[in-house]
């Protein structure tokens, strides 16, 4: 599967963005699918993940509570929603997808995911 993110720009603190992530290729809705985020000079870092019916969800603590993952299979695509945006969230975020199974604890492994986007930028100002 190819994913390609998009929907990232120049947001103020406080604002929403939107991410999406569509994916090429059969099957999507056999994917567990996540994001990550990768700030300047840090390592990547779990956002959320869904899994592939939609029926678990699974949220990093910096984010629950003003983020929030959704998919459409029909569409081929996973969501992003960001809500009450800081400037600590700016970073590059990726999607990923895996036919692995996750968990609340395994779904944070980015190891766990096969397949990666390129990454869309989200920049936060104060």
């Amino acid at each position: 599967v190819q994913l390609q993110a998009s929907g990232g720009g120049l947001v103020q603190a406080g604002g929403s963005l939107s991410l999406s992530c569509a994916a090429s290729g059969r099957s999507f809705g056999t994917y567990n699918m996540g994001w990550f985020r990768q700030a300047p000079g840090k390592g990547r870092e779990f956002v959320l993940a869904i899994t592939w019916g939609g029926g678990s969800t699974y949220y990093a603590d910096s984010v629950k509570g003003r983020f929030s993952i959704s998919r459409d299979n029909a569409k081929n695509t996973v969501y992003l929603q960001m809500n009450s945006l800081k400037p600590g969230d700016t970073a590059v975020y990726y999607c990923a997808a895996t036919r692995l199974s996750i968990q609340r604890a395994t779904a944070t492994w980015s190891s766990k995911y096969e397949y990666w986007g390129q990454g869309t930028q989200v920049t936060v100002s104060s």
